[in-house]
């Protein structure tokens, strides 16, 4: 258990969620990688006069996903890319296999990380750390179109 002397909280705030406003935001994927989303994401936030409340992000797809990573070092994207084809890899002998070889290990690699993100948005910005930032992960080896739902809910400026 951790002292109180190391903790710190600020007061609560409070706002009254008078909008919800929705885009949809398509993405032509160039094949198996990560794609950075923040700046469509903060745009959005910006378009749709957003102040204190949360945004969500939810992919439309069962072999992408999403995930908020490091954004300092390319390298961790990289790794994290090994990892995911080491957790499911294509040679595994899966049953399912009718849009190729990796259509199943992007299935389970959908599986294991999200389908949807949920970031607060702070004084019209989004409340990312210094070393986050927003990545659509395309599963598939050949380029995709993927749609992901953008939607505000809380107080506007």
């Amino acid at each position: 258990m951790t002292s109180g002397k190391s903790v710190t909280r600020s007061a609560p705030s409070s706002v009254q969620a008078t909008t919800i406003a929705s885009s949809l935001l398509t993405v032509q994927t160039p094949g198996r990688g990560f794609t950075d989303l923040s700046g469509e994401a903060a745009k959005f936030v910006t378009e749709a006069g957003a102040r204190d409340g949360a945004l969500t992000l939810f992919v439309r797809h069962t072999s992408a996903s999403l995930t908020i990573q490091e954004n300092a070092d390319p390298s961790v994207l990289v790794d994290l890319t090994t990892a995911l084809s080491r957790l499911a890899p294509e040679n595994a002998g899966w049953t399912h296999d009718a849009e190729g070889p990796d259509d199943m290990p992007a299935h389970v690699k959908t599986m294991l990380t999200q389908t949807s993100l949920h970031v607060p948005v702070l004084s019209g910005k989004l409340a990312l750390g210094t070393w986050q930032a927003i990545y659509l992960i395309e599963h598939r080896k050949r380029p995709h179109r993927r749609e992901i739902v953008l939607q505000f809910v809380g107080g506007n400026q």
